[in-house]
């Protein structure tokens, strides 16, 4: 009888040794190696061995020019939001991953999804590993959810799942969650990196050869990013975020990897007693308790996607007490509060190398683009002068190194949502001024320095 082989694989980013290593040389962890049987090419019966391909005969390379293509609907929910996270629609056949930090709603976002794909005819097999049937029936009840053709199925066994769906051959499955499911010829314990990676690959398959829509659950680990190898996220063909504050009744779907869309797309959810509810202009829930005549507060026009947002922005600047000042941001990459600071003192001549700097964006949204620099400069002079902006402005901008304003993208749509919400004034780069005509009842001032934006804004 031959010795079993044996190898050690990280359970943070899947790196696999010949021998244990107190420290993973792939993602700098300690004591995340784990010891697994390591299987032959012959005797294993991995996912990966299996092709798209739902034919018997193996596949041969095709000229693109004799492929043909039907493009199918894709399946709509009630949920407008959802709808555009995913690109218009659920994709037949499609595999999404949806992941959160516990008790943000995951569970019941799709317990309601199941329900309005029922309710328009679609067969849907909610298979829940974390919880008994009982246990789902009373979320259901509490969420008024209730349909003859949505099934519900508790299960861990991925052999068994698949029969399951084979027998019932379903439009629509969701598996919560992927680290619960173990494949029987994987001796690794349930949401190790090998059963992880080995259940997602049988999914894709099962979702590719069938034309089922699949939805799995993914847990977070402490670093907000999904756990297990990273190998899960470029597997599936959507990845979703739903984040927010546990202490806050909204939520952001956040679309960071799509096949079939546009990435960086954000749906806007409230959760109320009856579930989660979709908010159709997050611009006014951003915006509603503002203060108006603070110093240290602006609003931004930021797009989301192919949405544009206006959030506010606060700052809060005050004199040190230390030989280091701080430097602490919420929503907003604190380096690029640092920049900022920097070409305001060179620049400007505003002496902040003594003040403790604060910046916060209001609502919970992260705000990641360059179009935001301008505001959260004006925002950091006008605490720093303790003076206040005018409310009914709306500031856009990329501000260079040298304190000039650089053009941005897709400025008449940011405009356009200005003035829907009543702003009468847009300070934005002059560049972008060419070529169009903003709409009525709106002010465009456009600004080439930030000297001349701060010179608009707090002196205008």
């Amino acid at each position: 009888m031959s010795k079993r082989k044996t190898k050690y694989i990280c359970q943070e980013c899947g790196y696999e040794s010949p021998k244990w290593m107190g420290k993973c040389p792939g993602c700098n962890q300690w004591n995340k190696m784990v010891e697994e049987i390591e299987h032959t090419g012959r005797g294993r019966r991995g996912a990966f061995a299996h092709s798209y391909d739902d034919s018997s005969v193996l596949s041969k390379a095709t000229p693109i020019t004799s492929i043909e293509t039907v493009s199918e609907p894709r399946i709509q929910t009630e949920l407008i939001e959802l709808n555009r996270v995913l690109g218009g629609g659920v994709v037949k056949g499609s595999l999404i991953l949806i992941g959160g930090d516990p008790g943000i709603g995951k569970s019941t976002l799709l317990l309601q999804v199941s329900a309005q794909l029922a309710k328009k005819g679609q067969s849907v097999l909610y298979i829940s590993g974390e919880e008994s049937l009982k246990q789902t029936k009373l979320r259901a009840d509490r969420l008024k959810v209730s349909s003859d053709t949505l099934l519900v199925y508790s299960e861990t066994n991925l052999e068994e799942i698949n029969r399951t769906i084979e027998k019932m051959n379903p439009n629509c499955v969701i598996v919560d969650s992927i680290q619960t499911v173990f494949h029987p010829d994987v001796t690794s314990a349930p949401g190790s990196v090998s059963q992880v990676r080995e259940c997602t690959a049988e999914l894709m398959r099962i979702a590719k050869t069938k034309g089922i829509a699949i939805f799995i659950v993914g847990h977070v680990t402490k670093e907000g990013s999904i756990a297990g190898p990273r190998l899960l996220e470029h597997m599936v063909d959507t990845v979703l975020y739903f984040e927010g504050e546990r202490h806050h009744t909204y939520r952001i779907l956040r679309t960071v990897k799509n096949r079939f869309g546009s990435t960086n797309e954000i749906g806007i959810f409230e959760m109320k007693e009856l579930g989660l509810e979709e908010v159709a202009n997050p611009s006014e829930i951003f915006l509603e308790e503002r203060s108006e005549g603070a110093s240290g507060s602006t609003v931004v026009a930021s797009m989301e996607g192919t949405r544009p947002v206006l959030v506010e922005i606060q700052a809060l600047i005050s004199p040190t007490s230390f030989g280091n000042p701080r430097r602490m941001a919420t929503g907003i990459d604190h380096n690029r509060v640092s920049l900022l600071m920097a070409v305001l003192e060179k620049r400007v001549g505003l002496l902040l190398q003594n003040q403790d700097a604060y910046l916060k964006v209001a609502g919970g949204v992260k705000l990641d683009e360059p179009a935001i620099d301008l505001a959260i400069a004006v925002c950091i002079a006008s605490s720093f002068r303790d003076k206040p902006t005018k409310p009914s402005d709306c500031i856009i901008g990329e501000v260079g190194l040298t304190g000039e304003v650089r053009r941005v993208s897709r400025i008449e749509q940011r405009v356009n949502e200005a003035a829907k919400l009543g702003f009468e004034r847009v300070i934005l780069p002059m560049n972008n001024l060419g070529g169009w005509r903003g709409p009525k009842g709106i002010e465009l001032i456009g600004v080439s320095s930030i000297s001349e934006a701060l010179q608009v804004t707090l002196e205008g």
